[in-house]
């Protein structure tokens, strides 16, 4: 089922996330998520775990935010190549490319992970 990026929660929540408003972007999603059902839910937990990744990545929090990439992937790891209106595949690459570099200590900061929403 496509959820609505153009509208609502999830459009603020995407709009905050690529302003780089994490925390912001995971109170808006986390709206959202509450009414959700699965799967939908699931991989709604996923966008709002790589968000707060994000969070704590800025905050210097290497550790939390390596953590919640490694569980947002797992989630990932579950969906086809597209859900939910959004491009999967790239997104899950570009999660183990992050967690592979703070896991060998090459953490630069560079673009955050893109979310295509379609």
């Amino acid at each position: 089922m496509p959820l609505d990026w153009s509208a609502g929660e999830l459009a603020e929540g995407l709009k905050c996330y690529r302003a780089g408003e994490f925390f912001a972007a995971h109170e808006h999603w986390e709206s959202a998520w509450l009414r959700l059902k699965e799967p939908e839910k699931s991989f709604l937990q996923a966008l709002i775990q790589v968000t707060a990744a994000f969070h704590h990545y800025y905050a210097g929090n290497l550790v939390g935010a390596v953590s919640l990439l490694r569980r947002a992937l797992r989630r990932l790891e579950v969906c086809p190549a597209e859900f939910g209106g959004v491009t999967v595949e790239p997104l899950r690459e570009e999660v183990r490319v992050w967690v592979r570099a703070m896991e060998d200590g090459d953490v630069v900061p560079w673009s955050v992970v893109e979310i295509g929403v379609e």
